[in-house]
């Protein structure tokens, strides 16, 4: 049976682009947050998103209207007891992650999924702060959502064959291409990714080439669609700071250390494309400011 009615938690980036997702396979989507303000602007940055998709012939007018008459944004927990599935995509701290769990596992019905978006939790420890362990998984998304084919299913210690079953439907249902894997530290992507990141910004501290040539020897050497330090940029330089953190904390290993020149960017607030400015230049719509 197909899946008729999510709730997302959290309306960042992450949670927009899994909701405008969910939303275009016709399935209704209720978006919560914890404040009007938040859900307010979350929708308007979602419309715009659009809007530029519908300007490169990606998106028709009326596909748009459709898929944000299915999102209903709220700041109530009370349309989580009702539904299969609710997918967690709040900020990647484990104590923010422990206090909307929590909630979930009193608001929701018993036989609800609750799944998480982390890419650097785990989901044995999520899952603890719960009375139905074996009914939470990962579905770890890759930005930007709606275009990244992949869908990274992630099995906690008790998750049991039903609800892994049940979210390989769903990964279907949303036209993704899963790959399971057995919980660890950064997963499959998070994990490899992490270190060619932070590579590429020792390459750029070090002074050996700059950040255009850097991005522009990857990507015509190696066949990338996106340089490491724009994709870094894309991603959020908090986003990657934090997920490096994780990693360097559950693992150990000097590689997941995040570079001095991400921290300094980060300190500085020169966070990416969100913020105007990371490794790159970046005007309101998000598109690269030659310089």
């Amino acid at each position: 049976m197909p899946v008729n009615k999510v709730v997302v938690m959290g309306a960042g980036v992450m949670g927009r682009g899994i909701s405008e997702l969910v939303s275009s396979t016709g399935c209704e989507v209720v978006l919560v947050d914890k404040t009007e303000e938040i859900l307010k602007n979350s929708m308007h940055i979602l419309s715009e998103i659009m809007d530029n998709e519908i300007e490169k012939w990606g998106l028709t007018r009326s596909e748009k209207k459709a898929i944000l008459s299915r999102i209903t944004p709220t700041t109530s927990l009370d349309e989580t007891c009702d539904v299969k599935i609710v997918i967690e995509s709040v900020p990647e701290s484990l104590e923010a992650k422990k206090e909307v769990f929590q909630s979930l596992d009193l608001s929701c019905s018993p036989e609800t999924i609750i799944i998480t978006n982390t890419s650097t939790l785990s989901i044995t420890e999520l899952a603890s702060f719960t009375k139905r362990p074996d009914k939470v998984i990962g579905m770890h998304f890759l930005f930007p959502v709606t275009k990244v084919p992949l869908v990274e299913i992630v099995r906690g210690l008790k998750t049991s064959e039903e609800t892994y079953d049940a979210i390989k439907d769903f990964a279907d249902q949303l036209n993704k291409t899963p790959v399971t894997v057995y919980e660890y530290p950064g997963y499959v992507t998070t994990r490899i990714i992490v270190p060619f990141l932070n590579e590429a910004m020792h390459v750029l501290m070090e002074g050996i080439a700059s950040a255009e040539d850097i991005d522009t020897a990857m990507r015509l050497g190696f066949g990338f669609n996106i340089g490491p330090l724009a994709l870094a940029d894309m991603m959020g330089l908090d986003v990657v700071m934090s997920w490096m953190e994780n990693l360097l904390s559950e693992l150990s290993e000097h590689k997941y250390n995040p570079c001095p020149l991400l921290r300094k960017l980060v300190r500085a607030g020169h966070l990416g494309q969100k913020t105007g400015q990371g490794f790159f230049k970046y005007d309101a719509e998000g598109n690269r400011i030659k310089e």
